[in-house]
């Protein structure tokens, strides 16, 4: 992944989800959506990193306050549902059902120097099907075709959560 070099300052990010796992604020996180997807694939245009974590607090707001405050606390702003570094927008999701599945088989990499973790491209074809927007379909076509999938795995995720791959049926 070579998104430093295209502004996103993506190990500043992955630190900050470590620091919040250090401060007791998330349980875990890994990171998902089209920056997981670019690990796996030739790199694509992104406006936003999500940051998938497992919450330690399981009220309805996740711990979003706290991990809110945090985050401004170490200089960070809040633009609409995003928090902003070096003004990227990073998007914090408490993860359920499905995203806490690809949360906790998460694959750990190191990305310049900071350990993490981001999810398998069968938990992005996955969650890019239950989501369904073109982008979302083209991903899953691009993941498909550019990486190796564990087929079996794949299907097993899409039959317990019941989800279907698109088809090219017109």
């Amino acid at each position: 992944m070579a998104e430093e070099r295209s502004g996103i300052p993506l190990a500043d990010v992955l630190r900050a989800a470590n620091e919040l796992v250090s401060a007791g604020l998330i349980k875990d996180y890994a990171l998902g959506g089209a920056l997981a997807a670019i690990y796996y694939t030739e790199p694509f245009t992104t406006y936003d990193a999500d940051i998938i974590f497992i919450p330690t607090d399981k009220t309805l707001t996740a711990g979003i306050p706290a991990i809110y405050s945090h985050l401004q606390s170490k200089g960070w702003r809040v633009e609409s549902e995003h928090m902003l570094i070096k003004d990227f927008p990073v998007q914090f999701l408490a993860a359920r059902g499905l995203t806490e599945e690809a949360v906790r088989k998460a694959a750990p990499i190191e990305y310049e120097g900071v350990p993490t973790k981001v999810f398998g491209p069968e938990y992005i074809i996955a969650i890019a099907a239950s989501v369904g927007r073109h982008k979302d379909l083209a991903r899953i076509e691009q993941l498909m075709s550019q990486t190796t999938i564990d087929e079996a795995l794949l299907d097993d995720i899409l039959r317990r959560y019941n989800l279907k791959l698109p088809t090219n049926e017109t």
